[in-house]
């Protein structure tokens, strides 16, 4: 693995979670952490965290809820793209589930499998847990392709650009697939999902 993916993912994820004060406190961190990446990561996510940086606090908390709670088009979780709420999710979210499992760790903090943060710190793990986050970012393109494409003209934009940098390019079916799915919207099917359960790499020694 190139040395810097880890840092690049783990930076990401932060800057992607909501913004408590915890996750506002590795700020200063992220930043200059920033230097080590390749500019075409290092430059979008710079600007995310120099937003946070910037801000009050009580503002980002709101500008988070609004953009990722109450617009469906701009979920955090992979397989709402290309599943929905419907019984295809449930199936697809045991696939992620056995990605970390098969990488001998667990989701902490009652997060679904495809909760975008937790890939990403999946991917940031140790080798060779971390191929298993990258498989999973590499195979859930279009949900990046679709989400980058929602959060047009906010901020989080540039972290989601940082994360397809550090991908594979879109292959044409991928890119035909996106394009069909952003002008129908995912499945419609209504039903529950219980949690699967971020990322503890203690073997549940907390």
């Amino acid at each position: 693995m190139t040395a810097w993916r880890p840092v690049a993912a783990r930076a990401a994820s932060l800057l992607l979670r909501y913004p408590d004060v915890s996750v506002l406190a590795a700020v200063p961190t992220i930043v200059a952490a920033l230097d080590g990446l390749p500019p075409a990561v290092a430059s979008p996510l710079r600007r995310v965290a120099d937003h946070r940086a910037a801000t009050d606090p009580g503002r980002l908390a709101a500008e988070y809820v609004e953009l990722f709670d109450f617009r469906r088009r701009c979920c955090l979780h992979l397989t709402y793209y290309t599943c929905g709420d419907t019984r295809r999710r449930g199936e697809a979210l045991v696939l992620f589930a056995a990605g970390y499992k098969a990488a001998g760790l667990e989701l902490v903090d009652g997060e679904l499998p495809d909760y975008l943060p937790a890939v990403l710190d999946l991917a940031a793990a140790p080798d060779p847990a971390a191929d298993h986050g990258w498989r999973l970012l590499r195979e859930n393109r279009i949900g990046l392709d679709l989400l980058s494409g929602a959060l047009d003209g906010s901020v989080y934009r540039h972290a989601i650009e940082a994360v397809r940098a550090m991908l594979p390019p879109a292959q044409p079916g991928d890119l035909a697939a996106a394009v069909r799915l952003a002008r129908t919207g995912p499945p419609v099917e209504q039903v529950g999902l219980e949690p699967f359960g971020l990322v503890d790499t203690t073997g549940g020694r907390r």
